[in-house]
């Protein structure tokens, strides 16, 4: 016997393929392109910064409120209001001139675009139980791995060709495909009033004001943390002390926004540990690829999102061996195992470039071992985390929202993690470098003079400073490329120590 079909399944999958590629493309191509946006809008990094958390922050509440809102206006009404707002939130980005309105469409952004990511996932449930449903697992998988992998090589067109708001026309006409698709096949039927989760408005604004906190005073750290750590530990203490308090209370409520009773499950509990590690890794590699290349080596902006393309894209072809295994073996320590094995391996590929380094035959490889270890960690623990509420609809669905609330924290404190770092490690390699950068030092002196005679021609009796400028540039990019390879070090570290715990542990088997 035939296993059974939704009879729309085609379309069911088009949306979870689209849904789930709009948020890694949206995340992956902003990030990459925030230089040039920056500019483009007048902000400063500081500015970008609050940004970024305030767009984190408002994606979390919608993610928090998606189930109470489709209880009461249905899947298909609520993909749909959610692209409209998207659709507007992308529109007003990509005519920004300024940071004020770019500030404000990514609020509105994030609050259509938020729920795509669980919004794919929670679809996939609306195929029969059956090996069919794992269609639906690849359509959510391949929109991870083509949006995730395409972002450097889209965001780089798009500014290359002087429109770095085709970033948002690509998203918005995205989003708006994947309504119409979702208008023909998506249900609209709405939960029965005494079964429906209350709004929990006042408990929503606690959450929202304690994630500020945090994501801001760690993406803020990597300007002021040096000059002014207190009252950033300290906001960072008060945010923490407020989410916990909001766990507190959806666990003993009766009628929660978020069932966190029926999620205190083991199995779910590490899965949500492994996936905030994932994104905090996708988050600091995102921010960090582009540094070494570009700053590090000094590689032009429009060529590096080639590159950074062709590597985080072997995450494809790694899925599809992935997913044939799968047929005949689902056990997931083989999978973490492999996936860590690549970071490490990454990182030691990394690690070990030199200023004569080639993009291609050097920088490439490391990129695209790093591309295949996405996979098999973030989908096998897609798979296995929420085997245990398979059969509780509300604490599935519940337990997909708090994994998407997570990823935001993730993605961020990775960016976070990875700029406070940068900063520390130029400055101390900055430190040494200096010592050298005198009049006394006999290689400097050496470099000075021939530079000097090679500017003479074209900056006259400006040729000594200029020959001083051009090796406090080169100064600046050797401590910059010294502080990446910090960076790929420590990643070599934590694919080790990941390896390892994913060996011994004995709950996600």
């Amino acid at each position: 016997m035939s296993a059974p079909k939704h009879p729309h399944e085609t379309g069911l999958l088009i949306c979870i393929f689209l849904l789930n590629a709009i948020e890694f493309l949206q995340g992956g191509m902003i990030t990459f392109a925030s230089g040039p946006i920056l500019g483009e809008i007048g902000a400063s990094p500081e500015e970008f910064t609050f940004a970024t958390a305030v767009y984190a922050v408002v994606a979390i509440a919608a993610i928090s409120k998606q189930r109470w809102i489709i209880e009461r206006i249905g899947w298909r009404g609520f993909v749909q209001a959610s692209v409209v707002v998207f659709v507007i939130g992308a529109a007003l980005c990509a005519s920004s001139d300024s940071f004020p309105q770019y500030l404000g469409g990514r609020v509105v952004m994030g609050l259509g675009g938020g729920p795509f990511l669980t919004s794919a996932r929670l679809i996939v449930q609306l195929i029969p139980p059956s090996p069919r449903r794992f269609r639906g697992i690849l359509a959510f998988a391949g929109g991870l791995a083509i949006g995730n992998g395409s972002a450097p090589l889209l965001a780089s067109l798009a500014v290359s060709h002087g429109d770095w708001s085709g970033i948002f026309v690509l998203l918005a006409a995205m989003a708006i495909l994947a309504a119409v698709v979702a208008s023909f096949t998506l249900p609209n039927q709405l939960v029965p009033a005494e079964k429906r989760s209350q709004a929990h408005p006042l408990m929503t604004l606690v959450m929202m004001g304690g994630a500020f906190l945090i994501l801001y005073a760690l993406l803020r750290a990597s300007y002021d943390f040096y000059a002014d750590a207190m009252p950033l530990v300290l906001a960072v203490l008060v945010g923490a002390g407020a989410l916990l308090y909001f766990a507190m209370h959806q666990h003993g409520h009766e009628r929660p926004l978020l069932v966190m009773k029926r999620l205190m499950i083991p199995r779910y509990l590490t899965g949500m540990a492994v996936f905030t590690l994932g994104y905090m890794v996708l988050g600091a590699n995102n921010y960090m690829l582009p540094v070494l290349m570009q700053g590090g080596l000094g590689f032009p902006w429009e060529v590096i999102g080639q590159v950074q393309t062709a590597g985080l894209i072997v995450a494809a072809p790694t899925f599809a061996v992935m997913a044939m295994i799968l047929k005949k073996n689902q056990s997931a320590k083989k999978f973490y195992v492999t996936g860590f094995t690549f970071l490490t391996l990454s990182g030691l590929v990394l690690m070990r470039l030199n200023p004569e380094a080639g993009l291609w035959s050097d920088v490439w490889p490391g990129i695209a071992i790093y591309g295949a270890f996405i996979t098999p960690v973030m989908v096998t623990t897609a798979l296995h985390s929420f085997m245990d509420l398979q059969g509780d609809e509300v604490a599935f669905a519940n337990g997909q929202q708090l994994k998407n609330m997570l990823s935001q924290f993730g993605v961020s404190l990775g960016i976070a993690g990875a700029a406070l770092g940068l900063q520390w490690r130029s400055s101390e390699h900055l430190s040494v470098l200096l010592q050298r950068f005198n009049g006394d030092d006999a290689a400097f002196s050496h470099a000075a003079g021939q530079l000097g005679e090679q500017f003479a021609s074209s900056h006259g009796a400006q040729a000594p400073m200029a020959a001083i400028a051009s090796l406090a540039q080169q100064l600046n990019q050797q401590a910059v490329l010294l502080s990446s390879l910090d960076y790929f070090g420590f990643l070599v570290a934590l694919g080790v120590a990941g390896a390892l715990l994913m060996m011994a542990q004995r709950v996600l088997k």
